[in-house]
């Protein structure tokens, strides 16, 4: 299974924004929400604020925010809640001198969560992108820009499904540099990986934190403790996520029933994934696919 494909299917169904934003001293702040994003320093150097130290920003970096956690952009480094709240809508740059300028891309996704991969990493990545080694990602950079920069003010034809296709460009562009520096999901143990690749790849296995420690081959307490550590949830809690994730996905890009999804994403019968799904997401199987058909996405 392809890691990265799957993560832009879970997010591309969210409403997808972009906005241009010259930005005067101090910063701003942004709200945690529900979904992932990205900002892009187009000019003028920052500091990226959470909760963290904070980290400089030169032109060309890319700060991912994987599951809208709450953020600042700061023109010094300093406590986050000093900085004013983000006003959010349509609104082209005000013109004038800037501290810096960026690019904003973002999915929101209402009450649908995050893909369980985006969750397993940090809240807030700071990338350094070798534009010359990508070429593509500058150009990517140019359409989001050139899309952003009226703030969602002036709708020409065709936008919305060029922007969907750019976020999900430079969302890929992203992780693909994100997992080449740190590794997936800044997972080291070779056992703790090959862990995490069977799960994604096998959903409806019945999975135990036994049969998970004899695929990484060490001590089921081992294995337990390290991949807690590394993934940030407990083997079978990411076990539960993943599953409820896939159903999600089958959910939208399928007209399956979930009498037949269960059994592919480890449940024995509808009713048991109807009760674990409603428990995640706050909806019953059969609305969330309703909400996602009435909003077109």
């Amino acid at each position: 299974m392809d890691l990265i494909s799957d993560v832009i299917r879970a997010v591309r169904t969210g409403s997808a924004n972009a906005r241009l934003i010259r930005q005067k001293a101090p910063g701003v702040r942004f709200t945690a929400f529900d979904g992932s994003g990205f900002h892009i320093i187009t000019s003028g150097t920052c500091w990226l604020v959470g909760h963290d130290d904070p980290v400089p920003l030169r032109p060309g970096d890319i700060v991912l925010t994987t599951s809208g956690g709450e953020h600042g952009l700061s023109a010094t480094p300093g406590p986050l809640h000093d900085l004013p709240l983000m006003e959010m809508g349509p609104f082209t740059p005000e013109p004038g001198p800037a501290a810096f300028e960026f690019a904003c891309g973002a999915y929101r996704l209402d009450r649908r969560r995050p893909p369980q991969y985006l969750r397993a990493l940090p809240e807030l990545i700071a990338v350094s992108p070798d534009y010359d080694g990508h070429p593509e990602l500058r150009a990517l950079v140019t359409l989001l820009t050139a899309d952003a920069g009226t703030g969602g003010t002036e709708v020409r034809p065709g936008s919305q499904a060029t922007l969907r296709a750019v976020l999900d460009l430079v969302l890929v562009q992203v992780l693909r540099q994100w997992h080449e520096q740190a590794g997936w999901p800044q997972v080291a143990d070779a056992g703790v990986a090959a862990a995490l690749r069977e799960i994604h790849e096998k959903p409806h296995h019945r999975w135990t934190v036994g049969s998970l420690s004899e695929v990484a081959g060490m001590p089921r307490a081992a294995f337990s403790r390290l991949f807690t550590a590394a993934v940030g949830q407990p083997p079978m809690t990411y076990v539960t996520g993943w599953r409820l994730s896939r159903a999600a996905q089958l959910l939208r890009e399928t007209d399956t029933s979930l009498a037949r999804i269960a059994p592919r994403v480890g449940y024995s019968t509808e009713f048991a994934l109807s009760a674990a799904f409603r428990r995640e997401y706050g909806v019953s199987p059969g609305r969330f696919r309703a909400e996602l058909r009435t909003s077109g996405r």
